[in-house]
């Protein structure tokens, strides 16, 4: 397993980074296999594990705080905070009152003494960037965090919050974790620039866009609407929809890119993230055991131009099929009446 740096913190990460959150009650509820499944990542060599508060309500960070007892040293440890933890709207958010508990939490979750890298899952524009960075400030000056990072962050707020930092003499922003993938371009256009120009590690998530990219969808009726993932978030999954059925298209093309490349489908999705020279880590978020080994076994998958510029042809560079993809929207966009007098 190959390693970057993060973000000029000095810190030596594995170009692949577990994800935890289909770990608990969400997905996978077997403890054992879980731990089996984390200690086998490790034994890989990927050292950077990716946790938040909101997966499977603390149940992910607990399951990852029991499978690294004893090793617990010789990994890069990441965390999020923001997601509601409760019906109170206190118990979540950017706040210094939040975060505050929201870090203690995790510790405790976690049972660690430190964080390696505390992130902000999403922007709150309920709250001023500059008491977010204060508070980080604080913690990472108490010893509780190493480095602070931005998850899902769009460019202009990345920008504001190191103007902020430069300003207000607070930590910054080392990092950004934004969702990139093959159907879900659209950080190329600002996100990883800007990422590039602030010196920040990339940490993508969603590689495989939420299963498009598993070799699972092929056609329509593939799709089942009628529960799980799919009936919550029909938006991003009905086929019905023409964005989606954009999606469906691309998958089959790329499916055929895949095989005259001699990779499956999910070797292609991953090695294509891994290629853009912004990254520093795929974060991969296996729920089995043997979902793991398929894309330990793509690690080293390379693509060249050839096969790039035929990705390029099939989804434009910067693009998202379907902006729900996105996973973050202004509020201006959500809510007719911050548009409208």
């Amino acid at each position: 397993m190959q390693r970057r740096i993060l973000g000029g913190t000095g810190i030596s990460v594995s170009e692949y980074a577990l994800g935890t959150m289909m770990f608990g009650a969400w997905a996978n509820n077997d403890h054992d296999d879980v731990v089996r499944i984390i200690h086998r990542a490790v034994d890989a060599g990927i050292n950077l594990i990716d946790t938040a508060d909101v997966y499977s309500a603390g149940e992910s960070e607990e399951l990852v705080g029991k499978a690294l007892k004893g090793r617990r040293d010789d990994i890069v440890l990441a965390t999020k905070g923001h997601s509601p933890m409760g019906e109170d709207p206190n118990l979540g958010g950017n706040s210094r009152r939040w975060i505050t508990r929201a870090v203690e939490d995790s510790l405790r979750r976690l049972d660690t003494d430190y964080i390696d890298l505390y992130q902000i899952h999403r922007p709150d524009p309920a709250t001023d960037i500059d008491e977010t960075l204060g508070v980080l400030t604080d913690l990472v000056r108490a010893g509780k965090v190493r480095a602070v990072g931005c998850s899902t962050f769009p460019a202009e707020q990345i920008v504001e919050a190191h103007w902020t930092s430069e300003r207000r003499g607070h930590v910054r922003f080392r990092s950004e974790q934004p969702p990139y993938s093959i159907l879900a371009r659209g950080a190329e256009a600002a996100v990883l620039p800007t990422a590039q120009k602030y010196g920040m590690g990339v940490l993508a998530w969603g590689p495989l866009s939420a299963g498009w990219l598993s070799g699972r969808y092929t056609k329509a009726s593939d799709i089942d609407l009628t529960g799980g993932r799919h009936a919550l978030e029909r938006q991003k999954f009905d086929p019905a929809l023409p964005e989606n059925a954009r999606k469906l298209e691309a998958v089959g093309q790329l499916v055929q890119v895949a095989e005259e490349a001699g990779l499956s489908l999910p070797h292609l999705a991953t090695a294509f993230v891994r290629a853009h020279p912004a990254i520093t880590s795929v974060i991969i978020g296996p729920r089995t055991y043997e979902q793991l080994e398929d894309l330990l076994a793509g690690a080293d998958a390379v693509l060249d131009d050839g096969v790039l510029d035929r990705i390029d042809a099939i989804v434009p560079p910067g693009i998202d099929l379907n902006r729900a993809d996105s996973y973050y929207l202004p509020p201006a966009l959500k809510n007719a009446a911050l548009r409208r007098r």
